[in-house]
């Protein structure tokens, strides 16, 4: 008994060294570390929690304004897009000359023969050859007013089509003749303002009788929705080449050409 005591008593002595305290202490650290990790992660989980209800509440404060946007869009916005469908499958209906295979296919080439009567480059020519063989004061200054009218009718033209690019209800691609003067979109249609203004230009300053008149505004309307049967153009492209024409004949009126200021500039000429 005395050497085990001895023994024991040798151990605990050797234990109590500074050395060797760390083995007789309990793991305090890893206890805390435990401690500390499980109530890290307990905050954690809350701060995680209140984190995503912030996040959401935030998209549920932007998102209501763009879901009532794309769900519940304004009566203008269903009023736009319904009209703007009706036109389409109405215009795609009345393309029966779209491309040959189309049910009058056979008569796209009368039709397109119909339209070049109202292209702008044969009003141009003729005009300029009218111009050069007129002799009377009256008639030139008609002449040049009209030869204005048809230049104001291709930049306005153009520059409105540049502005929209839409295209047209079938894929068909512009002739030469449009190229040339820039007719390549298809809102407004430029036939539609050229002859709308035309026909309106020629009755106030031309004495017709009254089937000339009638016959005038007939040609007008089958030309521009000619443009519809061969697929270049929409309904209310046409309508709207319409509108338009009227306007640029509004504006040739105001801006009317005295006589001699049209004997001014053919003297230039």
């Amino acid at each position: 008994m005395p050497a085990s005591q001895a023994r024991s008593r040798a151990r605990n002595n050797v234990l109590n060294r500074a050395e060797f305290l760390s083995l007789n202490q309990p793991l305090k650290g890893s206890q805390e570390g435990r401690s500390s990790g499980r109530k890290q992660s307990g905050q954690a989980a809350p701060a995680a929690a209140q984190g995503g209800g912030a996040r959401e509440r935030r998209q549920s404060q932007q998102l209501p304004e763009e879901d009532c946007m794309q769900l519940n869009p304004s009566f203008k916005g269903i009023a736009f897009n319904s009209l703007l469908a009706i036109d389409i499958c109405m215009s795609k209906r009345l393309g029966v000359c779209a491309n040959r295979a189309s049910s009058w296919g056979g008569a796209r080439s009368m039709v397109s023969l119909l339209g070049i009567t109202g292209h702008g480059i044969p009003w141009i020519a003729g005009t300029l050859i009218c111009l050069v063989k007129s002799s009377t004061l009256a008639g030139q200054e008609v002449l040049m007013n009209l030869l204005l009218a048809l230049l104001l009718d291709i930049m306005i033209v153009a520059g409105l089509q540049k502005l929209a690019k839409r295209k047209g209800p079938y894929d068909v691609s512009p002739g030469l003749l449009d190229y040339l003067t820039m007719d390549t979109y298809a809102f407004p249609a430029g036939h539609a303002s050229r002859v709308a203004m035309l026909a309106k230009f020629l009755l106030n300053h031309l004495v017709l009788a009254i089937p000339l008149r009638i016959l005038l505004v007939l040609w007008a309307l089958c030309v521009g929705f000619s443009r519809v049967m061969i697929g270049r153009h929409h309904i209310t492209d046409v309508l709207s080449g319409f509108a338009f024409g009227y306007l640029q004949f509004r504006l040739v009126e105001v801006m009317w050409m005295s006589s001699n200021t049209c004997q001014m500039l053919i003297s230039i000429w």
